[in-house]
C-alpha cells in the first residue's frame, strides 16, 4: 500500500468519524433532552402560585415532557438510521 493510499484511507476514516459526531440529529436531540430535563424538574417543583398563573395547568411539566420526547425521538432516529460514511474519492496514482 502506497503512502498516498494510506493517507487517503486515514483521512476517510477521520471524515466518517466527524460526520457521525456532528450529525445534526445528535446535536438537536441532545439539546432537547438537556433542556427537557431542566424544564421538567422546574415543572415538578412548581408552586401553587405558578399553577394559578397558568390556570391550573403545569405548563413547565408538560413542555418539559414534550421536549424530552422530541429529543429522544431524534436520538432514537440517529441510532436506528446512522449517518452513512462519505463515499471515498477516486485516487489517481
Amino acid at each position: 500500500m502506497s503512502d498516498l493510499q494510506r493517507e487517503v484511507s486515514e483521512l476517510e476514516s477521520k471524515s466518517a468519524t466527524a460526520a457521525r459526531l456532528f450529525d445534526i440529529r445528535r446535536i438537536i436531540g441532545g439539546l432537547f433532552v438537556v433542556y427537557g430535563v431542566i424544564v421538567t424538574i422546574a415543572g415538578l417543583m412548581a408552586s401553587d402560585a405558578d399553577l394559578d398563573k397558568a390556570q391550573g395547568i403545569n405548563i413547565n411539566l408538560w413542555t418539559g415532557l414534550g421536549m424530552l420526547a422530541l429529543g429522544l425521538f431524534f436520538l432514537v432516529w440517529l441510532w436506528l438510521r446512522p449517518t452513512a460514511p462519505p463515499t471515498p474519492a477516486n485516487v489517481k496514482e
